[in-house]
């Protein structure tokens, strides 16, 4: 996996470094989406918020992983998995979030729809979060 990892840092122009190797990990054996909170969790704090936000701005400038608004306000961020490149995010698909275990999972299958805006109006993102019980959870009760 070191070797996909540091190719894909590597292909987008990003410095090979142990803690953007890390993170990308994190990610890539990630079922869900993550918070800078649970990096910092996962790393054992190893790293410090300043560089876990860092590297997710250099992620997602790159296209490497996307955002994700969270029903807390806050922002989770997952893997891209469609051919996103700098400045161009094609994750066009919908996201859940279990109120029962609170994990997010990208819903890469369900298209967000589009909607015809009124005049004078542009999007910049779109987003469609939605939220019950995931397979997992609705198998467990």
């Amino acid at each position: 996996m070191v070797a996909s990892v540091s190719d894909l840092l590597k292909n987008n122009n990003l410095s090979v470094t142990d803690t953007r190797v890390k993170i990308l990990e994190y990610f890539m054996e990630s079922d869900g989406a993550l918070s800078p909170g649970d990096l910092e969790r996962l790393s054992g704090k190893n790293f410090d918020r300043v560089t876990i936000y860092r590297t997710l701005q250099a992620f997602l400038d790159k296209g490497i992983i996307h955002s994700i608004p969270s029903l807390e306000n806050t922002t989770l961020y997952a893997i891209c998995k469609d051919e996103c490149s700098e400045g161009r995010h094609f994750d066009n698909h919908a996201h859940f979030i279990c109120s029962v275990c609170g994990k997010t999972y990208c819903l890469d299958d369900v298209v967000i729809p589009n909607v015809k805006l009124p005049k004078g109006f542009v999007a910049i993102q779109r987003d469609l979060i939605l939220s019950g019980k995931c397979s997992h959870c609705q198998i467990n009760i």
